[in-house]
């Protein structure tokens, strides 16, 4: 995982979850290890910009922050609404997807529809920001669990975004030599 200041430097600083966010998590069933591991779950405030990108504002409310290898993907739990710091992340917990060990003895990539979900699985799956990119992303997956009320949409999906048009070569026939 990345650091916050290493990595994201023009990003407001974000500070640290107060005592009500963990008692709030802890009791919504999240353990632990999973609000501090593999990077601890970090505290912003602001608004989602029409774009889905993060607005800071130090008056907003409050927002989760959790760092990607090139993004920070922020989530208000009061709305269930997400939002991405530069646009890069297509999902949280994007480092999963290319973790061989996770397949291993026919392991699959968990697809969860929150970030509640996820957090309660201790971080291990991903839940889509992105789903125009998903296929891309995910094509060489072996296997994936997905969340029952996400089906719908996995199937409509996971889709090449467009096929190349596909015409026929006929034999030529030429002179013999």
């Amino acid at each position: 995982m990345t650091n916050f200041a290493v990595c994201h430097r023009e990003m407001p600083v974000l500070g640290g979850l107060l005592q009500r966010h963990i008692k709030w998590l802890r009791t919504c069933g999240v353990p632990m290890p999973a609000i501090v591991q593999p990077e601890l779950v970090r505290l912003a405030h602001g608004y989602r910009a029409a774009d889905g990108r993060f607005d800071p504002d130090p008056s907003g409310p409050d927002w989760f922050a959790f760092s990607e290898d090139e993004d920070v993907i922020f989530w208000r739990p009061k709305t269930g609404q997400l939002a991405t710091w530069n646009g890069r992340s297509f999902a949280l917990g994007e480092a999963v997807i290319d973790d061989a060990s996770g397949y291993a003895l026919g392991g699959r990539l968990h697809v969860f529809a929150d970030p509640l979900d996820w957090l309660r699985a201790c971080r291990k799956g991903i839940v889509v920001l992105d789903w125009a990119r998903a296929f891309d992303e995910l094509r060489h997956c072996p296997r994936v669990a997905v969340a029952e009320s996400l089906l719908p949409t996995y199937r409509s999906r996971m889709r090449p975004a467009r096929m190349p048009q596909v015409s026929i070569l006929r034999k030529c026939k030429g002179a013999a030599l």
